[in-house]
Parts: structure tokens; sequence; C-alpha cells
């Protein structure tokens, strides 16, 4: 499983997949989560704007990332 590495939480999922470069643009991540290609703790997740937090778990193009704290 992989890590990012987030200095402020919550952070929004989209903003999450823009920002670590996981698609290609904001516009491309809210696709993604509408069309249910993203899971949030297992779950799939069509919220956009989805808050996140340390420990949460999210899967995206068959990949598991683990959100943790920047030390």
């Amino acid at each position: 499983m992989n890590k990012i590495y987030i200095n402020v939480a919550p952070i929004e999922l989209n903003k999450l997949l823009k920002f670590e470069s996981l698609v290609a643009s904001g516009g491309e991540a809210k696709m993604v989560i509408e069309n249910g290609l993203v899971k949030v703790n297992g779950n799939v997740e069509t919220q956009k704007r989805k808050k996140l937090n340390i420990g949460d778990n999210v899967e995206f193009n068959s990949e598991h990332y683990i959100i943790a704290l920047a030390e």
C-alpha cells in the first residue's frame, strides 16, 4: 500500500487525486469520481469533495493509498 502524505487534514478527494498526479486535471478527477472509479475505505465514493482524513484508504486504478500526516 502506498502512502500519500498531506500537511493539512482534511483534504477533498478530487484535490487529492489532482495534487498527487493520479489524474491529469481537476476535470478528470471529477469524472473518475462521478463514474464510481474511486473507493474510499472500501466503498465506492461519488462525492467529489469528500473530506479525507489521516488513516483513510483510497483505491484508484488498481492501486491502494493510505492518507498519512507529513512530518
